[in-house]
């Protein structure tokens, strides 16, 4: 599973990313709501009452937001991997139609007969 995912986030081809960015798109609001309001809050309780997105530096008179990376790296994380699943659902249910359609048909048994009778004169033939 982590070399498929592996595969996906940083190969991909042209039709992941399409499926990306629409899937990214529509589902971006409910994974930044699940991570910041859910997720972050948990992760900070764990670690102490950290809160990821106010973390920053001051260096002289700049202030660097390096909280609001980590958020966004995490985000980022959240939503590859919510991506992930679904596309990878998507393959399993995909497969299994394949597999359907794959199925052996059925052969007549009157076919059956005259396959049969064709292999033997093909065989006589040939002696």
């Amino acid at each position: 599973m982590w070399n498929d995912f592996k595969a996906f986030a940083f190969k991909g081809n042209v039709m992941d990313l399409a499926v990306a960015v629409v899937i990214g798109g529509a589902f971006g609001a409910i994974v930044t709501s699940l991570v910041d309001n859910i997720i972050m809050p948990v992760v900070g309780i764990l670690l102490g009452g950290i809160n990821f997105s106010n973390l920053s530096v001051t260096v002289g008179n700049a202030e660097v937001l390096y909280g609001s990376f980590i958020q966004s790296i995490f985000d980022f994380l959240v939503i590859a991997f919510s991506i992930f699943i679904f596309v990878r659902l998507l393959m399993k249910f995909k497969r299994k139609e394949d597999e359907k359609v794959e199925e052996e048909p059925t052969v007549d048994p009157q076919e059956q007969l005259l396959m049969e009778i064709r292999d033997l004169l093909k065989e006589q033939k040939e002696r």
